[in-house]
């Protein structure tokens, strides 16, 4: 079955099983490695990019459910976003390990995209559903906050 769909602003194709995770496609058939494996259940927040603007766990979402869809990672991310996150996570120090760092910077695109000036608490809610091992949640809170301020 081939299935269809928008990547990073290029229309692209995949043949094969319908069901193969989203993450897999996008690593494995499209070069893409910036979503990274880290639980395979939705939980962790690593493989997250956007579905037609929204953040999704890759890993558990199937292929068949993006056919005709527009799927952007950070490769993908517009550069004043993409930019202004990027400054912000080096100025803060964000990334320790960084195998987080991905999933966690699309969910804080996702929010500044929704919400232009998010308070502590929204910043919080967003992120929940991502998980740093490291332990950087403050720091990536600041980051966000900064991003918010350069975008405005």
């Amino acid at each position: 079955m081939t299935i269809s769909f928008n990547l990073n602003g290029k229309d692209v194709h995949f043949e094969g099983d319908p069901e193969t995770p989203v993450l897999w496609v996008l690593r494995d058939h499209m070069e893409v490695m910036s979503p990274k494996y880290g639980c395979g259940a939705g939980l962790c927040g690593a493989c997250t990019v956007h579905l037609d603007g929204s953040a999704i766990r890759s890993c558990a979402t199937p292929v068949s459910g993006v056919q005709g869809k527009k799927i952007t990672t950070l490769e993908g991310l517009s550069e004043k976003i993409g930019h202004a996150l990027h400054e912000a996570w080096l100025e803060f120090d964000v990334p320790q390990c960084g195998y987080c760092q991905p999933g966690q910077m699309m969910s804080a695109a996702d929010l500044l995209t929704k919400k232009k000036h998010p308070n502590s608490g929204d910043i919080k809610n967003a992120m929940s559903g991502n998980i740093c091992r490291c332990g950087t949640y403050s720091r990536i809170e600041k980051a966000v906050k900064r991003a918010a301020d350069k975008l405005a």
